[in-house]
C-alpha cells in the first residue's frame, strides 16, 4: 500500500519524503485548496523544488485543486490546473465536475484522483467518475465502515485510498454547514472548519478556560483538561439535562489495527490527514507508519501492532486519543 503524506509546505515535504512517504499531497497559495490559510502552501518556486526533491527520492507529488469554485472564479480553478501541468506534478486531486472535465480535455496524460470532497461512497458514484472524467484513484470519506470500503474496492472501477490517520470528520468534507452558519465563512474555500479570526480562548480565575467560535460557545474546560482545535461538530452541547460531545469526540482516526485488513481487501493508499500540522508532526507520523506498512510487507504472518507505534501516534493525536470512527460499526 502506497503511503501519501501531507506537506503544507517545502520543509514538511521534504520530511515526509525522508521519513518514507511514497507520495505527498500538496496546494497553492489560494483557494484552489481545502487549506487556503496564511503560512501554508506553496509558491511555483517552492513547487518546483519540492517536486524536483521529491522526484529525486522516487515519491510522487500531488496537487489538491479539491475546492468548490464559484462560477466567477472558474478560470482561477482551470489556470491551477495549468500549473499543476507545467510544473510537473504526478497528479491533482480534485472534486468539482468542471474542473476535472477541463483537466481532462486538456491533460489527458495528467492523472485525476477524485478527492474526498467528491464524497463518492457508492460505486455507481465512482463509475460516473471514471467514465466522465477518466479518472485514476478515488479518495474514500471518512464515514463508511469497513464492510462498506471492502463492497467498494469490489466493484470500484478504480484503484482506492482512505484516511489512515489524523482529524475525522464526519460531515460532508469541506462543505459542513454547521461552520458556514456559526462563522459566515465556508470551510471549503477558508481553509479550516474554525477560520482563526473567529476563534476566542478565554482564561478564568480558577485555570479553567471556556472557547468560542464567533462569539458562540463551543466548549468549557476544567484546569490542566487537555483542548483541542475548536470545531462545532467537537464541541460540548447542553441537550436535555446533559453537557456532552453530542455529535463527534475530539479524537483522531487511528487505522493501524486495521492494516492487514485494509490491504487484504485492495486499498492501495493510505492517506495521513494533517497539511496545516508542522514538519514535526509530519516526521513523526510518516516514519511511524512507514515502519507499520514495511513490516507488514516483510512479516504478514507475525505481523502485530507494537505499542511503540501506537505511543507514538497518540503524541500527535487529537485530545491524544484515537478512534477507528466509522470503521468499526458492526452493521453492514
Amino acid at each position: 500500500m502506497q503511503l501519501v503524506c501531507p506537506a503544507g509546505s517545502l520543509p514538511a515535504l521534504q520530511a515526509a519524503v525522508d521519513a518514507g512517504a511514497n507520495a505527498v499531497y500538496a496546494g497553492f497559495r489560494d483557494q484552489t485548496n481545502a487549506r487556503a490559510f496564511p503560512g501554508l502552501n506553496f509558491s511555483d518556486a517552492e513547487l518546483r523544488a519540492g517536486i524536483r526533491y521529491a522526484h529525486a527520492k522516487s515519491a510522487k507529488v500531488y496537487l489538491a485543486l479539491n475546492t468548490y469554485p464559484d462560477s466567477a472564479r472558474l478560470a482561477d480553478w482551470y489556470a491551477a490546473v495549468d500549473n499543476a501541468a507545467i510544473l510537473g506534478a504526478d497528479a491533482i486531486i480534485a472534486a468539482e465536475m468542471a474542473v476535472l472535465d477541463y483537466a481532462a480535455r486538456t491533460y489527458p496524460k495528467l492523472p485525476r484522483h477524485l478527492s474526498v470532497q467528491g464524497s463518492a461512497t457508492t460505486a455507481p458514484a465512482l463509475q460516473y467518475a471514471y467514465d466522465r472524467f477518466g479518472i485514476s484513484r478515488a479518495v474514500l470519506p471518512r464515514v463508511l465502515s469497513l464492510q462498506q470500503v471492502e463492497r467498494l474496492c469490489e466493484r470500484s472501477p478504480v484503484p482506492l485510498e482512505v484516511f489512515a490517520f489524523g482529524s475525522l470528520c464526519i460531515m460532508v468534507e469541506g462543505r459542513c454547514q454547521l461552520s458556514s452558519y456559526v462563522t459566515g465563512a465556508s470551510p471549503n474555500r477558508h481553509g479550516v472548519c474554525s477560520p482563526a479570526k473567529f476563534v476566542r480562548w478565554d482564561e478564568h480565575t480558577d485555570g479553567s478556560r471556556s472557547v468560542r467560535l464567533n462569539d458562540v460557545l463551543i466548549d468549557e474546560f476544567k484546569p490542566n483538561e487537555p483542548a483541542g482545535y475548536p470545531t462545532v461538530c467537537k464541541g460540548r452541547f447542553a441537550v436535555g439535562n446533559e453537557i456532552f460531545h453530542a455529535l463527534e469526540e475530539p479524537t483522531s482516526l487511528n487505522t493501524m489495527a486495521l492494516l492487514p485488513r485494509l490491504q487484504q481487501i485492495g486499498v492501495v493508499a493510505l492517506k495521513i490527514e494533517g497539511r496545516q500540522r508542522g514538519v514535526a508532526y509530519v516526521s513523526s507520523v510518516t516514519r511511524t507508519w512507514r515502519s507499520a506498512i514495511d513490516q507488514l510487507k516483510t512479516n504478514p504472518e507475525h505481523w502485530h501492532v507494537k505499542p511503540e507505534w501506537q505511543a507514538e501516534i497518540a503524541r500527535h493525536a487529537e485530545g491524544h486519543q484515537t478512534t477507528l470512527g466509522p470503521y468499526h460499526r458492526a452493521w453492514h
